[in-house]
Parts: C-alpha cells; structure tokens; sequence
C-alpha cells in the first residue's frame, strides 16, 4: 500500500471574500496571512479554525480511502494465506 496516494492539498479561504491568495508574514513567533484580496489579516490559528469545516471534510475523504484500500489489502492477503484450504471461505 502507498502512502503517497493519501496526500492532499487544501486550499484555505478567507473567510470575508473567499480568495485562496496570501501574503505571509512572521511577526516574531507569530505568522501572520494577509488576503491578497481583501486585506484581512489573520494568524495561522485563526486562518486554520475558519477552514476547520474544508479541513474536516478532506480527512473524512481520506479515512473512507485509506479503510477501503486496508479492506483490499487485507482480503487479498488472507485469501492468499489461506488459498487451498477447504474449511476457511471469505465472502
């Protein structure tokens, strides 16, 4: 199993316009991202919980992928472990 077909990119929006373009800036341990559209400033927290609901949705994608590839794997190995066997049958 790849563990590189599980990697995603997601896109962060500002919450006032909706635009996916940001300057960033670090202004000392905090970075800060302006909206290249709008101007609103936001910190990486802020930027990250306005978004959480996008994030969420990727993650629950990405669980359902990576259970039906282990449901797969899983199927074809045990059915190789156990090929020739008459007492053991999978569905």
């Amino acid at each position: 199993m790849n563990s590189n077909t599980y990697t995603r990119n997601v896109s962060l929006q500002c919450p006032t316009c909706g635009n996916t373009q940001f300057a960033t800036t670090s202004d000392g341990p905090v970075q800060v991202a302006t909206c290249a559209s709008c101007g609103r400033k936001l910190t990486r927290e802020e930027l990250l919980r306005e978004n959480s609901e996008n994030i969420s949705t990727h993650v629950d994608e990405i669980k359902e992928q990576v259970v039906g590839d282990v449901r797969k794997e899983l199927r074809s190995v045990l059915s190789k472990a156990f090929r020739g066997n008459k007492n053991i049958r999978f569905k």
